[in-house]
């Protein structure tokens, strides 16, 4: 069941939900709020108008939720691809006007290529685990023309281990999430953070350079990677 999707359509119709929670496996569950998926361009933080500032040909949103990225990108008059698995949420973003969408899982996509893969609110994170981001590196090589651009931010949140110690059986950036909405709750799924080192790293063994563009002071970080 899209549970993400329905407290999407919930907000979209009436501008009010109830509480979508986020469960994890490390701590107790955390309110999600569901508005900061439509934000305007006013809205957004300076890393990710900073890393729409650096979109260039056409550009595949991937992760894009109800379209907010892709909507400030099409109104500059270039070329976006939203992709999203949830169909709740890109039902949402043909209501908004998106004009290019795709309901699809990137890990099977291969339809076009493009020169920027944009992933933001750390939307890296639908790699799951440290091979899943290997497996993502490698079919992304697929979707980029000469010279594409690979453009997303993750944080490192090794603060979240300040007191518990660190998982031995995998990387402490690996995290375990549910949504539930309104007692319904939806599969449980994968979603990764990683530090620089470590992307640094895993991006050079498969090809990829990688440049931190920005950093800001919450952790979090904005990464350019193009093929070596």
């Amino acid at each position: 069941m899209d549970i993400f999707g329905l407290a999407l359509a919930d907000y979209y119709q009436n501008k009010t939900t109830e509480t979508l929670w986020l469960h994890n496996n490390y701590g107790e569950a955390e309110e999600m709020p569901v508005d900061v998926f439509f934000r305007e361009k006013n809205d957004l933080p300076e890393l990710e108008n900073k890393a729409l500032s650096f979109c260039k040909g056409s550009i595949l949103d991937i992760g894009a939720g109800v379209g907010s990225h892709a909507i400030i990108v099409q109104e500059q008059n270039k070329t976006v691809f939203a992709l999203e698995q949830s169909g709740g949420a890109c039902d949402i973003m043909r209501r908004r006007g998106i004009k290019n969408i795709i309901n699809e899982d990137i890990f099977n996509y291969q339809a076009r290529k493009f020169d920027t893969l944009l992933l933001l609110m750390n939307g890296i994170g639908i790699c799951g685990t440290l091979n899943g981001l290997k497996k993502f590196l490698t079919h992304a090589k697929s979707l980029l023309n000469n010279g594409g651009q690979l453009i997303f931010d993750s944080s490192d949140i090794a603060y979240l281990y300040k007191e518990m110690e660190m998982p031995d059986e995998k990387y402490y950036g690996e995290i375990a999430y549910q949504y539930e909405y309104k007692n319904q709750k939806g599969d449980w799924f994968n979603w990764l953070y990683i530090d620089q080192q470590t992307l640094t790293d895993i991006a050079n063994q498969i090809g990829w350079r990688c440049e931190i563009i920005f950093e800001d002071d919450m952790d979090q970080y904005l990464a350019k990677l193009t093929l070596i």
